[in-house]
């Protein structure tokens, strides 16, 4: 499978109260075709409304895919990537960038009581992350390509695998919507900042 059409990638970028996100609608060929913001409450539960809310602001039906960056963005504001997946009725995947051991730890570390019970209960519905390799477009400076990790709702694990290996551009870690999308939610944070 090669990447799909137009992919949104949702990004966030955290600041003291508020987490930012922004939406990136990119091409297969790597064009941006579109932008839009939301925001979400850093430690809260909001970030799944805030990234459905961001796509219907959007209003782009030519999205096949939307790929998010992680799962627990906004100081562990977890997203629930199956009511993603219900809401928008598009594949969803969330790429990582790192092996890790799972966030049960660190969501009881920071959490307990209802707060935790909340986020375990959301954290636990997520499917198993997969490793990825990215193959030679994932190369850098002679390196051997770095494994990304994706999980995947709506779309069969090897085929979200495959779109994500279509989305890296050449000398890129991130997938294109995803590295796009960060620099926007970044940018944004920061114009408000100043504001």
């Amino acid at each position: 499978m090669t990447a799909p059409s137009r992919t949104l990638g949702i990004a966030f970028s955290d600041g003291e109260r508020i987490g930012r996100l922004a939406g990136a609608v990119v091409r297969d060929d790597g064009t941006l075709d579109g932008l839009g913001f939301a925001a979400c409450t850093v430690g809260g539960t909001d970030a799944t409304d805030a990234a459905i809310a961001l796509f219907d602001r959007l209003g782009r039906e030519d999205v096949r895919h939307v790929a998010v960056a992680g799962v627990a963005p906004a100081w562990f504001n977890v997203l629930d990537l199956p009511r993603v997946h219900d809401a928008l009725d598009r594949p969803v995947y969330a790429v990582s960038y790192e092996a890790s051991p799972g966030l049960e730890p660190a969501l009881r570390e920071a959490f307990d009581g209802e707060a935790l019970a909340r986020r375990l209960d959301t954290y636990r519905s997520l499917p198993p992350r997969i490793r990825v390799e990215r193959g030679e477009s994932g190369r850098v400076a002679g390196d051997s390509p770095e494994p990304l990790f994706v999980r995947a709702v709506g779309i069969d694990a090897d085929e979200a695998a495959a779109a994500v290996r279509g989305l890296v551009r050449e000398g890129f870690r991130r997938p294109e919507p995803l590295r796009v999308a960060a620099i926007a939610a970044s940018a944004h944070r920061e114009a408000l900042t100043e504001e």
